[in-house]
């Protein structure tokens, strides 16, 4: 099974990456699966309803999120009548939504997809290594192929979450801090990892924001409205190759450009 996960999706030119770039890297690399975080597709921060119905309707199957996902509060109740768009599982139980879906590809494989958080400089959240040991039993067992998102922003904790779980999924994928690494590797048990898969949006930025008005906030310490950049469009992320027991037999990190 071929996989594309797409790092996160920044403002509208993540979104125009997206259209533009989508349906040419499923011909090109045979994806069975399109999963996307997309928890800053809107304006940068967040994601309203529109925007999910627009990305889900480019080829994208499922979308992940992170601590960005309550930013509109539109969005509370889209999360309780979909399962194509995550949020953490490791919130409250009473909170709107998911945190993982099963999904099947056109040939009816199925897929689970796990989205977690880190508490490391983050939110107090439940423990998202108990909350992902708990799901893994809750699973049907004859599905193999699964997918976590770890959402943080400390690299231990996303590295500590690919060891916990290797052997036990396919790939650990990191998201949130919008800089791709390059330490994309297949652990010993066969899990793929990667610390960061990336941003889609614009590069020549500070993750995503106008570089001019981030150095303006570094400079002077005073707060400033933040906007999307618009430059050197990027789509980011990993290309996976997965066996049908569920191992990780290839991963490869993704930067395919939109032409200007």
């Amino acid at each position: 099974m071929n996989i594309l996960f797409i790092g996160d999706i920044c403002g509208a030119p993540g979104r125009r990456a997206v259209e533009e770039l989508l349906p040419r890297l499923v011909d090109r690399y045979f994806i069975d699966l399109v999963v996307a975080n997309g928890e800053n597709a809107s304006g940068g921060i967040g994601i309203t309803p529109q925007v999910a119905d627009f990305l889900l309707g480019q080829g994208i199957d499922l979308l992940t999120s992170g601590n960005h996902i309550w930013k509109h509060k539109e969005i509370k109740p889209y999360l309780e009548d979909t399962d194509r768009l995550l949020r953490p599982a490791n919130y409250p139980p009473e909170s709107p939504g998911r945190g993982y879906a099963i999904v099947e590809t056109a040939a009816g494989e199925r897929v689970a997809v796990i989205n977690l958080e880190g508490r490391v400089f983050m939110d107090p959240l439940d423990c998202p290594f108990r909350t992902v040991d708990q799901i893994l039993k809750d699973l049907p067992q004859e599905v193999k192929v699964i997918l976590v998102d770890m959402h943080a922003e400390a690299t231990s904790e996303k590295q500590a979450m690919g060891w916990f779980l290797d052997g036990r999924v396919s790939a650990v994928l990191g998201t949130h801090t919008h800089v791709q690494t390059a330490d994309q590797r297949i652990l010993p048990g066969g899990t793929g990892y990667i610390t960061d898969a990336g941003m889609t949006g614009p590069v020549d930025s500070v993750i995503g924001m106008k570089r001019e008005i981030i150095l303006e906030r570094f400079w002077s310490q005073l707060p400033q409205p933040f906007k999307v950049a618009t430059q050197n469009i990027q789509l980011q992320g990993v290309l996976l190759k997965i066996d049908p027991q569920g191992r990780c037999q290839e991963i490869q990190g993704l930067q395919l450009g939109l032409k200007t």
